[in-house]
């Protein structure tokens, strides 16, 4: 029996995953762009391309927007419409970069975006300062718990690269994203046009002694102590090979989603809460003492348990209850509306169970972080509060104590569309700032 190696050995090539939002025109996709430009992540004939769309559009530069503005729609507004997903690496990390939109109207798509970022750069242009839509794209991070939170001040060659211009936009920013319970903030002024402080340190801001974007991004530790989650194994498949030589083999195949799993530890299998013993961890063709999210492996347990697709197995210790209620906040995705009554499939790491959407006690309005009592309905964008009945029993987390068994996913039954995505429990880490509170709306922890 053989023991992988530890997350600490394989963190000089850990991966990032992290999102860019901010206001429209703030420069999302031209910092993406410098981003990608200046650490060389950029093929030569993606440059060449890029170098004809600018003199086609009659820049007189190369437009480094355009490396991530591929959608047709989005290079005649000038605008991110979609997600674009990007892949790169330097010599200290690997990256996967998630530029989200900034128009109110795809708010849902910044939501995806940051679903699985461990890190949001949040842009601001130098001139306007906090606007409305950076306050909402704040509050977005807090609701998701992305646990890093980068203020580029970008456009700082448009204010002269003015040191209290920096400041004041930082420290409102700061005391904001503190009220939502934002762990940390980094704040760094840029100019992503001409490449201040983007990879290369600013020879012009000779006042700011922090880091660059890159730097933090290859910096900022993102490689957690699996020990410190609860251990969560969703089962994904069951592997029964009727061999001559195991022909009673039973392995349960999956992703560890969170914490560590061991030989000998003794187990539950969720929502049956049948009891067990890990007997073995195979592991790449190898059997392993230990294994830790996100692993993929195969179990064998020393009984003969009644266990298939969807099933949650975890440590008898830190067993989470199962239920067919669930209390969530959910943002609504499609363009149809979700109403109470509505009747959804509900899919939750590897089940999906059917249910029905009881009641929808609040909608949320990130602009102010106000409460709408009984909206009635959420539409596309919508945040709100729902109550919701399952047909079968459900071992789901917390969100703020897990993100991967804490979230679900509601489906339309009839065409299989993705209408909401849900986070269990609890919103924000920490109150929002003061505001009146209709009695009706009471529950929703902002």
């Amino acid at each position: 029996m053989t023991t992988a190696a530890s997350p600490a050995e394989t963190s000089a090539t850990s991966l990032l995953r992290f999102a860019t939002a901010g206001s429209v025109d703030d420069g999302k996709s031209t910092l993406v762009g410098r981003l990608l430009h200046d650490s060389k992540s950029v093929l030569a004939d993606q440059l060449e391309a890029v170098e004809l769309a600018s003199r086609n559009r009659g820049a007189d530069s190369v437009d480094l927007a355009l490396l991530t503005d591929g959608l047709r729609a989005e290079r005649e507004q000038g605008i991110t419409i979609d997600v674009a997903y990007r892949y790169f690496a330097t010599p200290r990390r690997r990256f996967i970069l998630a530029d989200t939109p900034g128009h109110v109207q795809y708010t849902r798509n910044m939501v995806t975006g940051a679903s699985t970022a461990e890190l949001a750069i949040i842009l601001v242009d130098a001139r306007h300062g906090v606007v409305e839509q950076t306050r909402r794209h704040a509050a977005v991070a807090a609701l998701l718990r992305v646990p890093h939170v980068v203020l580029a001040v970008n456009k700082m060659d448009l204010v002269d690269y003015a040191e209290p211009v920096f400041a004041r936009i930082a420290g409102e920013f700061t005391a904001y994203a503190d009220s939502l319970g934002v762990p940390e903030v980094t704040a760094i002024p840029i100019s992503a046009l001409a490449g201040d402080n983007v990879v290369t340190a600013s020879a012009t801001m000779d006042w700011y002694g922090g880091p660059t974007v890159l730097e933090h991004l290859e910096t900022v530790p993102v490689t957690r102590d699996p020990a410190e989650d609860p251990a969560r194994f969703p089962v994904q498949y069951v592997i029964r090979p009727q061999t001559a030589e195991h022909p009673d083999y039973r392995g349960y195949a999956g992703q560890i989603a969170s914490g560590v799993l061991r030989v000998g530890e003794r187990v539950l299998v969720q929502p049956s809460g049948h009891s067990s013993v890990i007997e073995r961890i195979d592991a790449l063709g190898q059997s392993v003492d230990v294994a830790w999210a996100p692993m993929s492996v195969t179990l064998t347990l020393a009984d003969d348990l009644d266990i298939s697709r969807g099933d949650l197995i975890v440590p008898a210790a830190g067993a989470a209850g199962a239920s067919q209620d669930l209390t969530a906040t959910v943002c609504h995705l499609h363009d149809r509306p979700l109403t109470p009554g509505a009747r959804v499939l509900l899919k939750h790491t590897t089940r999906t169970v059917k249910a029905i959407v009881k009641e929808i006690p609040s909608r949320l309005t990130l602009d102010d972080l106000s409460q709408h009592p009984a909206p009635g309905r959420l539409v596309a964008n919508d945040i709100g509060r729902v109550v919701i009945r399952t047909a079968e029993p459900l071992a789901v987390d917390d969100y703020a104590d897990s993100r991967a068994t804490g979230s679900f996913l509601l489906i339309d039954p009839a065409d299989g569309a993705t209408l909401t995505a849900g986070m269990a429990g609890t919103a924000f880490a920490a109150g929002a700032p003061d505001q009146p509170v209709d009695e009706a709306s009471e529950g929703w922890d902002f």
